[in-house]
């Protein structure tokens, strides 16, 4: 049986294009750019990027208009850190915090992301605009990598709060590509990122088997990949 769709108070998305994955896949293998010389600043000016300090600290904002942050400096030749492409916020509704059910303390912080060039956003929205989202993205990733995600999992299990959304996975023969939600872990850390993480395979083994007994390993796995 299908519930009612979960309320959310804003949504504000860049849409997620083939070429701004393929973009990301390839920049753990481009040549290196080191952050003690000019070679960051020269691959900004070449791509089109431009420095992020409002919406992530510490990253970049993409020449397609996405948000990428890395756990190293550059992101560019970097083949053992991951990186993570945010191309949607999500301000949600706890349903379990009557406290925060009805609250616009974070609308603020929502239109800056509104705001941010190439942006749609709705106002309020719903879990199943947040799916629409990510199925469209996910059509981009699936036309990038010419192949449908190994696994998909409906999890709120990086959230936290009850909005549960589709995770999918991809794998390369290095690195993992997870789609889905992820905690802000901003300094406000109630906001969801809607997400695209590249991270190296060896940040956990091989996926879980496949089937709903698996589901908690599956969890696992993904976190293991995506909380830094």
């Amino acid at each position: 049986m299908i519930g009612m769709p979960t309320a959310v108070h804003a949504l504000a998305h860049c849409p997620l294009t083939d070429d701004a994955v393929a973009e990301l896949v390839a920049l753990p293998f481009v040549p290196l750019a080191d952050e003690d010389d000019d070679t960051v600043e020269e691959e900004l000016r070449r791509r089109g990027w431009q420095w992020e300090a409002e919406l992530v600290c510490d990253s970049f904002r993409t020449g397609y208009g996405h948000v990428l942050c890395s756990e190293g400096f550059s992101p560019f030749g970097n083949r053992k850190d991951r990186a993570f492409l945010v191309f949607g916020e999500v301000y949600p509704a706890d349903p379990q915090d009557a406290s925060m059910a009805n609250a616009t303390w974070l609308n603020g912080y929502m239109e800056g992301w509104e705001r941010a060039p190439g942006r749609r956003s709705r106002r309020p929205a719903t879990d199943q605009d947040c799916e629409a989202v990510l199925a469209q993205a996910a059509r981009a990733v699936t036309e990038a990598l010419g192949a449908d995600p190994e696994r998909t999992l409906v999890s709120d299990h990086t959230v936290g709060f009850g909005l549960a959304l589709t995770h999918r996975i991809w794998r390369t023969p290095s690195h993992a590509l997870i789609l889905g939600p992820s905690s802000d872990e901003g300094p406000y850390g109630y906001l969801t990122h809607l997400q695209l993480s590249q991270t190296p395979l060896s940040c956990a083994p091989d996926l879980p088997p496949a089937g709903a007994e698996h589901e908690e390993a599956l969890e696992t796995w993904i976190t293991a990949h995506i909380d830094w």
